[in-house]
């Protein structure tokens, strides 16, 4: 499965440039986030939770060595139950990316924290997977969402996006020494071209709207006119008046 797939492309140069990066990334964001239980769906050969406080974390995915077996449409996990989820490269590699972030709303408690890493199309990797098609493999065989439209779907489902960043302006070359001499580009793209990373991060908060139930103030004269008993009779005298009629 994608585990076969991706294993041997993250050890290259342009893999691990940019695992270097995602590390990072959400060794930052998981560190402050607090609670019992948290899941990182899919990548089941990388740990990107190593650096949360959460004591209970499980790794979840289709193919070994996750320690969930499941489809990340599907997941076995009770309703409300998650602190924090993780999805690294899941969407773009799902028949049904919706469903996935349905599932994600799903298991998630309010105020849980959702955090993903998507392949930009618009960018110098969406226009290397242009270019060639899905024939060299991972990364490119999948499907590339743009960043505006996961957004879109999260604020449908009720998940407010709290954050997000982007990394790999490079291009997307598999050799090292080329990749060295184009790390000026990571600055400047950041300064220069925020939305053209080759990587794009998400994190977003589960929010439950309350309902305020406004209790009635039977302590105000006209409550007590309303239930004292001359209302009461005259309430049955004027409907029976109405009913004759």
């Amino acid at each position: 499965m994608l585990s076969k797939l991706n294993a041997g492309w993250f050890d290259t140069p342009l893999g691990q440039h940019l695992l270097f990066r995602e590390q990072r990334y959400f060794d930052d964001a998981v560190s402050d986030v607090f609670g019992f239980h948290a899941v990182q769906v899919g990548l089941p050969n990388i740990d990107f939770l190593r650096n949360s406080r959460i004591p209970l974390r499980v790794n979840c995915a289709v193919e070994p060595p996750s320690q969930v077996r499941a489809d990340p449409m599907f997941l076995p996990f009770q309703s409300q139950s998650l602190d924090l989820l993780l999805l690294p490269h899941v969407l773009e590699f799902s028949a049904n990316p919706h469903q996935v972030l349905r599932e994600a709303e799903r298991v998630l408690r309010p105020e849980g924290r959702l955090v993903l890493a998507g392949f930009n199309p618009r960018s110098l990797w969406g226009l290397a997977r242009i270019a060639q098609g899905g024939e060299r493999g991972y990364p490119w065989n999948g499907n590339f969402l743009n960043i505006s439209r996961v957004k879109d779907w999260m604020v449908l489902l009720g998940l407010e996006v709290a954050g997000g960043s982007m990394c790999c302006y490079r291009p997307p070359i598999n050799r090292e020494n080329w990749l060295r001499r184009l790390r000026f580009m990571e600055p400047a793209g950041d300064r220069w071209w925020a939305m053209g990373g080759g990587v794009y991060f998400l994190q977003a908060v589960k929010r439950v709207v309350g309902m305020n139930i406004i209790q009635p103030q039977w302590s105000t004269p006209v409550a007590r006119r309303l239930l004292s008993p001359a209302a009461k009779v005259i309430n049955l005298k004027h409907y029976r008046i109405h009913r004759d009629r």
